[in-house]
Order: structure tokens, then sequence, then C-alpha cells
């Protein structure tokens, strides 16, 4: 027929001719058995796309449902959208704000007037819960409007959204998509699922000083996210909100401020100094503790600037008149012909299986008893250690104590030291859990600020593309959920590397090579929900960085060796 298209569904490699504007929707309701849950969205040439889009031109549709990544991260912004409504319901003059993500949720606290009593927490929970159930029965479609900027500040500026407003009259835009629910208009940065009635699994409860709305299991999601005490973890990102408050750069828009007032020198010292100081605080508490520590455990996920903090740490170490010794797990891999390997056969880098532990064990037992040790190096082309001749020995001095840092993923991993006694062991966490939110609807996760970091140092020091790193990184982010996010809480403390400005820097490194992402490839999708963040950042140059941060770890110019 003149008037039809040919359509690719890639989840099967079907050719399927239909109508010009036939929505995803239409399509999906004779391809539910696609996927094993409700169908949420599609990718449409490696774009995500929400149900109600149109097909105009031949494309490549793959169907996806809450298994997915992508359509989980649209369950999850589809939910907070929904609790927005509820809330705009129950209490028209409290403020909402999104926090951050938990282990099982998301952590969202609410402001009420001061002139009005605040309810009782549980009152609030009962009362918002009801109103959600309310909106999830009433099957309320979410949709997305393509609409001039001008008319989307207005519906925002009556919704006293004023840290959105903020952050949309500074786009170079004639248009914008905006989301509705309901009447509501909200600007999301990703897209939502067809309507409210998809919302089945979820909770929300009191927690802390504010609540939690419980999301669906990734493994499990006809289930809730089994929610596990993290009170450590939870603590730093409160401390880092405090930071973000201190300095006044709560949102991107602050951030953008900032930079435009060219002020952004200032917040880079400041925010370094935040960054020494807790470094001293750590030193300060091993010295506390020199009587009985021997080591010092340093972990962390993928990019989370393990290698600084361990070189800035010892240099505190140092002042307090400590002997540092340094010791990096990488050189303990087993060679590739012991190394296991995933179900798929591919290697298993990311277990602890992967170290040769009673080696090391033997290593560190023998340096705690006075000998030298030939310690071996980790040649990562041929994938075998060899000896070059490089020793460590733990040798007391008269004004100084020898103390040992021990840095890697595993590093908290009980089976790692199982030989060595716990009270030897001072036990440090780093990760980059940043703070700085899109707007007070919309935070930015964790992983993202990591991944961001990742794809500059790879790009730089690895000659890895953006599209390489990817790739990757679903294998690492499993490795990280098994192996590592399951030790954190056995830190003696954590440590926060994120900082407040570093999205700014990081942009005009990322942006280029996210956009190199091919549209032909699955990570393209990916690639393109960073961009939808990282556009909204004024770009700051990284002149203005210390050789001593953390950052350097990832662009270059360090004053530390690696």
């Amino acid at each position: 027929m003149a008037n039809n298209i040919e359509i690719v569904i890639e989840n099967t490699g079907e050719r399927v001719s239909i109508a010009q504007g036939t929505t995803l929707a239409d399509m999906a309701k004779q391809r539910q058995s696609l996927c094993q849950y409700p169908i949420l969205g599609a990718l449409v040439n490696n774009e995500l796309r929400p149900l109600d889009y149109h097909l105009y031109n031949p494309k490549c549709v793959r169907f996806i449902d809450i298994k997915h990544t992508l359509g989980h991260r649209m369950y999850v912004n589809s939910l907070t959208f929904m609790l927005y409504r509820a809330m705009c319901d129950c209490y028209p003059k409290a403020h909402l704000t999104v926090e951050h993500s938990l282990v099982g949720g998301v952590y969202v606290t609410i402001d009420f007037p001061a002139e009005e009593a605040r309810p009782e927490a549980i009152e609030v929970a009962k009362t918002v819960r009801q109103r959600m159930i309310e909106l999830q029965k009433a099957n309320l479609p979410f949709e997305q409007k393509h609409m001039l900027l001008s008319d989307a500040l207005e519906l925002v500026k009556r919704e006293n959204a004023q840290s959105t407003y903020n952050l949309l009259k500074n786009l170079n835009q004639l248009y914008i998509d905006m989301h509705f629910l309901d009447g509501i208009p909200h600007k999301l940065s990703t897209c939502l699922v067809p309507h409210t009635g998809c919302l089945t699994c979820w909770e929300f409860r009191p927690f802390g000083e504010g609540f939690m709305l419980q999301c669906p299991d990734n493994e499990y999601p006809d289930k809730l996210a089994l929610y596990q005490e993290t009170p450590k973890l939870f603590n730093i990102f409160q401390e880092h909100k405090r930071w973000a408050q201190l300095l006044e750069v709560p949102t991107i828009d602050d951030l953008n401020r900032i930079v435009r007032d060219h002020k952004e020198n200032h917040l880079i010292h400041v925010a370094e100094a935040l960054h020494e100081k807790k470094y001293a605080t750590i030193a300060d508490q091993i010295y506390q503790r020199r009587d009985e520590v021997k080591m010092v455990l340093l972990a962390g996920p993928s990019s989370s600037g393990k290698t600084t903090s361990c070189r800035r740490l010892a240099v505190q170490l140092s002042v307090l008149g400590f002997e540092v010794h340094e010791l990096s797990l990488d050189d303990y891999f087993l060679p590739r012909s012991r190394t296991p390997r995933q179900p798929n056969g591919e290697y298993d880098f990311e277990c602890v299986e992967a170290l040769d532990i009673p080696l090391l064990n033997e290593h560190l037992m023998r340096l705690f008893n006075g000998e030298e040790v030939q310690i071996p190096t980790f040649d990562f082309i041929k994938g075998e250690p060899f000896f070059s001749g490089k020793s460590l020995h733990l040798t007391p001095r008269a004004s100084r104590q020898p103390i040992l840092l021990v840095e890697g993923i595993h590093a908290l991993n009980p089976k790692l030291t199982e030989q060595i006694p716990d009270e030897w062991k001072y036990r440090v966490y780093v990760s980059a859990i940043t703070q700085i939110a899109i707007d007070d609807q919309n935070f930015i996760h964790s992983s993202d600020n990591r991944l961001i970091r990742r794809i500059v140092r790879d790009f730089n020091f690895r000659g890895y593309s953006a599209y390489d790193t990817l790739r990757r990184w679903g294998s690492v982010r499993s490795g990280e959920h098994q192996h590592i996010f399951p030790f954190q809480e056995n830190a003696d403390i954590m440590f926060n590397s994120a900082l407040l400005y570093e999205l700014g820097i990081l942009k005009p490194f990322a942006e280029p090579q996210l956009k190199k992402v091919p549209e032909n490839t699955e990570e393209y999708a990916e690639a393109q929900r960073l961009l939808s963040f990282i556009e909204l950042i004024e770009p700051i140059d990284p002149k203005h960085i210390p050789p001593t941060s953390i950052l350097r770890e990832f662009l270059g110019g360090s004053s530390f060796e690696y």
C-alpha cells in the first residue's frame, strides 16, 4: 500500500507493514508476548519512545518492559510523578523533593509551610498513599506534549516549581517536551509508562526524616525490592546534601548560576577543601587506633576515585607520623588459565575469586611478621602475573610507624583477608555519591556520575570510545551489585568522592564522545539519556582544578603517579 511503511520488530527480527501514523501502542497490543511483563515503551532506532509515539517512516522497533534498564527507569520516574500528583491533591501548599535513590526505592522529603502545623509523618504517608491508589486505579494516561518553551514556563510558574522554572528559562530552545498527568505539568528527564494503571507494585511509608517510595525489584518486578538497612550510606547522602546546601548548589540551575556569575573558582576551592578535610578526619581516626591498626583497606565501585583517595590519605597519614606503604589488589589477579568464568563463558574479572587470595594472605602475614616480600605485578595484556623484583618490607623506624594501604574493589570483602585479625584492619569505602539534582523532582543517579567519569577516563587513558564503555557498563554494574555493594556497610567510614562542580568540568569531555555513539547500537539509547541532562549544564574550565583533585584521575594532569 502506498501509505504503508515497513517496521522491523527487533525482538524477533520480523518485518511488518503498517499504516503511516500507527502508534507503538497499536503495535504492542498484538505483541505483548514479546515481553515477559507488560510493554512499557520501545526503542525506536535505538532511541527510547513512549507508546503514544507515532510511526511515519520505516523504523527498527524493540519493545521493552520493566526488566529492561530503561524500562525500569520509566517505571520509577512515572511512579515519582504519580507521587507528585498525589501530593498536589493532598497537600497543595507542601513542597515535595525527590532526594536520591535508596536500596529498594527512592528517598523523598516534604516541606510544609511554616505557618501551618506539620502533620504526623504516618498521617502524611497514609493520606498520600491512599490518593496514589486512587490515581493508579483511575488508569490515567501519562501524556507528553511538544510545546512552546514560553507556554511551558507559564505552566510551571503556576505550579510554583521554582527550580524547574529556573532551569527551563535558560534553555536556548523554542519548543520542549512536557509531561502531564491529570492536568498537572512536569518536566521529566525520560519517557513515561502509558498510564497509572501500569504502576501496580510500590509502597509509600515514613523513612528517617522523610519518606521512602519503594519500587519494584529489578529481577522480580512483580515484587517490591527488598529493603536493606544501609545507615552509613544513607548518612553519606545526608552529609553531601548538607554540603550542597552549604555551597548553595542543590540543583543544576544553581551550578549554572554560579558559572554565569564567574564564581566557579570559589566553588572549586571550597569543594576541594571539604574533600581534604574528610581525608584528614579519616587519618585522625586511624591514628586514634594506631596501637592496633596495621592496614587500611580501601574499596569502592568503578570510577569512584579509589587510587587518588589512596594517595591523598597516604599524605594525611604521613603528616601524623606513619610510614605508609601501598599495595594494589590488581597485582593479585589470577592468571587467565585460573580465572573464573561467567555462565556465558566469558572471564569473570569482577568476582573476588578472580584474585589469588591464598597468595595475598600469605604475603600479608609475612609482611606483618617483619619479612620482606616479593610483590607480583600483573600484566593485563598477557593476562599473567610476573615478578619484576618489586619488594615490600614494613620496616619500623624510630620515629614512624609502618602502615599498609590496600586498595581494590574487593578490599572490604571479609573473604579477601580472612587470615588477618579484624582489629588490625581499618576499612574505608569510597564512592561518588552525587547530590546535585536536575531539579526538585529529578535527581541524578550516582551511577550516572561514575559512568560519565569512566567515559572520560577510558577515552583519555585507555583508548576506549564511549560506545565501548557503555557496552561494558552493564557487566560492571552487575559485578558491583554482587561483589561490592553487599560489603559497603562493613566500612569503618565512608568517603563521598563526588564534587559538586564536577559535571560542569566533565561535560566538555564527555559530551562529544557520547554524540559519537553509533545510532545502530543498543548503547545509543543510553548515550541519549545521559546527553539529555548533560546538555542542561554550563561547562566549567578545568584550569582551576588543583593537581591533587580526584578529577585529575579522569582528566589527567595529576601530581600523583598512577
